[in-house]
Parts: C-alpha cells; structure tokens; sequence
C-alpha cells in the first residue's frame, strides 16, 4: 500500500466520490438506453452525468474541513550549480 497519508475530513471524502458517481450513472444511463428500447437514449440523457458533477461538486463546496490534512510543500532546494551570475556579459548584478 502506499505511505501517504490520506484526508478524512468530510470535503475530501466527497470529493473522492466523483469518479464513482460518474462511472454509475453512465452505466445507467447505457442500461436504460439498452432497456427501454430507445426511449431513454444516452445521447438525450447524458446532461444527467452533468447534474451529477454539479450536486457532488455543490456537496464538497459546502461541506466543513474540519480535521483535513494537507501535505507539507517540500521547500526547493537550490541547485550545487546555479549561479547568481547571469550567463550574458554586461547583464550580472551590480551592472
């Protein structure tokens, strides 16, 4: 598994149901298309995939963070071979 540490706070959660959410009702809109001999046809339903994202979406938005856990920056560590000279003659500091 991996070592990284995940967030349990409610808006990350929902946040983690937008991938599933979308796979179901795209299935669903195929099986209806399928079932209904072409009275729910997935080219005329497919802006339910949109409703969808949008309710998930409004959900995580108002949703609390309380106990999120946000990863630490890792702070960049400046290169053994950069030099605060610039390459071009006439151009370096003081200049």
């Amino acid at each position: 598994m991996s070592d990284r540490i995940r967030c349990a706070c409610r808006r990350c959660t929902i946040r983690g149901l937008m991938g599933p959410a979308v796979i179901i009702t795209v299935g669903v809109l195929f099986l209806l298309d399928q079932t209904r001999s072409g009275n729910f046809s997935f080219w005329d339903t497919y802006p339910v995939i949109l409703i969808v994202m949008g309710i998930i979406s409004l959900a995580t938005a108002a949703s609390s963070t309380e106990g999120h856990i946000s990863t630490p920056l890792t702070p960049a560590v400046p290169s053994a071979q950069a030099t605060p000279q610039s390459q071009f003659p006439g151009q370096g500091p003081g200049q």
